[in-house]
């Protein structure tokens, strides 16, 4: 079992844990000597026990309101996927009326008829 040496509050522990687990205890052992810092720098120097014990209070409640946010959020995640998929938004695209349509085909037509009557009469001059 490797052996690790973790500072809390300004004091070294040495620690065994499994093998590959290191990261993780030394990561658990941040997150308690920053609670720590925190009593240390409110309160000062206290004892040791008393010292991780309330940055592991300090800890637990953090991990409570956690805890309870992430139950909050997976129930409002259970009632949406539990609700009715929302009715689909209905659009409406104009369209434009076959007359219309037909009047501007004439038009066009009748553009290049003129077109090609003025370009004859160019030409011919």
């Amino acid at each position: 079992m490797p052996e690790v040496t973790i500072h809390i509050g300004g004091r070294s522990f040495e620690v065994a844990c499994q093998a590959g687990e290191e990261q993780y205890l030394e990561a658990a052992a941040k997150m308690l000597d920053d609670e720590a810092q925190v009593l240390s720098n409110q309160i000062g120097r206290m004892p040791e026990a008393r010292m991780l014990l309330m940055a592991g209070l300090m800890l637990a409640d953090k991990t409570a309101a956690i805890e309870d946010k992430l139950r909050q959020v997976e129930e409002e995640l259970a009632q949406l996927r539990e609700a009715a998929p929302p009715e689909p938004e209905r659009i409406e695209v104009p369209v434009v009326p076959e007359a219309v349509t037909e009047t501007l085909a004439e038009l066009a037509a009748r553009a290049e008829a003129l077109a090609a009557e003025i370009e004859e009469k160019a030409a011919a001059e």
